[in-house]
């Protein structure tokens, strides 16, 4: 069992992939406002959370978006991480641009991780969605105001815990490379060469077969070590390309919502889970801002 520094459910950096990746967050109504105004900025939200909480001491200390400083906007009890973005970089058209270069996407990534990781290190905070922008600070006053209801049942539901991620890996090859059992004795002469080659060949196939079987036997054997630990969960689709970083193919790709004090009895309860299993992997990801459980009703875009 191994551990890696991505999210899972979120899994933010370092490309997109579909709704594993970049648009688990919450996302209260997302606009890309238009402007030919060079100097023209808008309000980037990363977060959301209680007001009065120590995020407002943090966001002095943290770099946003373009290396612009943070700040807190409040409307009755709560506050946004907000930073100043220009608005043509980030408008509709800006975005699309991002989108075909990998590499400024995964640093706008990284940085927006990063914020929301600072800060629910602090206390508990609602992460949005990549690019959630407003024409200004107004209107994410506005905003608040309007998903005030939702916003605080979610963090009071979110309050003391975290997200854990758990993946399942099967790779053949590995379980190619594991002790053979025993061959029963030939009943006959020695095979031909060309039989002997079907005959490996239909070995190779089985070992294939049997690794990708076993890991979902692992992975369907996952919730159930962990049902009592867990306050929620939620499958993702597996991964695939750079994102799926262990070894051989990801199966299975699960968030789990897990009190802040039960991580360690988490870990255990997998603890060996794949390790008599040729062929299998199981990656536990995290702590992680909780991406795959911070999502109310889509409301009506900002404005």
């Amino acid at each position: 069992m191994t551990t890696d520094s991505r999210p899972t459910g979120a899994d933010v950096p370092p490309t997109p992939d579909g709704p594993n990746s970049l648009d688990s967050p919450t996302d209260p109504g997302t606009t890309h406002p238009a402007t030919t105004d060079p100097a023209a900025t808008v309000s980037y939200v990363y977060a959301i959370s209680r007001a009065g909480s120590e995020l407002d001491t943090k966001a002095a200390h943290l770099t946003g978006l373009e290396g612009g400083p943070l700040r807190t906007v409040t409307r009755g009890e709560l506050t946004a991480l907000v930073s100043s973005v220009p608005a043509g970089a980030y408008s509709e058209e800006g975005m699309r641009a991002r989108l075909e270069d990998l590499s400024e996407l995964e640093a706008v990534a990284r940085t927006h991780h990063a914020v929301i990781e600072a800060a629910y290190a602090t206390t508990a905070a609602l992460p949005m969605r990549l690019a959630t922008v407003y024409l200004d600070d107004a209107r994410v006053r506005s905003m608040l105001h309007e998903r005030r209801t939702d916003f605080g049942d979610l963090l009071a539901w979110l309050d003391g815990h975290i997200e854990l991620g758990v993946k399942v890996y099967a790779d053949p090859r590995e379980a190619a490379t594991a002790p053979p059992a025993p061959a029963p004795a030939p009943a006959s002469a020695p095979a031909g060469a060309g039989r002997a080659y079907l005959q490996q060949r239909r070995a190779q196939r089985r070992q294939h077969r049997d690794a990708y079987r076993a890991a979902g036997a692992v992975a369907g054997a996952v919730p159930d070590r962990v049902s009592a630990l867990a306050r929620a969960r939620v499958a993702h689709r597996p991964q695939q390309g750079e994102l799926a970083a262990g070894p051989g193919e990801n199966i299975s790709n699960e968030a789990y919502l897990v009190p802040v004090e039960r991580v360690a009895e988490f870990r255990q309860a997998l603890a060996g889970l794949a390790d008599d299993v040729p062929g299998v992997q199981v990656e536990i990801t995290g702590p992680w801002a909780p991406y795959s459980f911070a999502t109310p009703p889509t409301a009506g875009a900002g404005t």
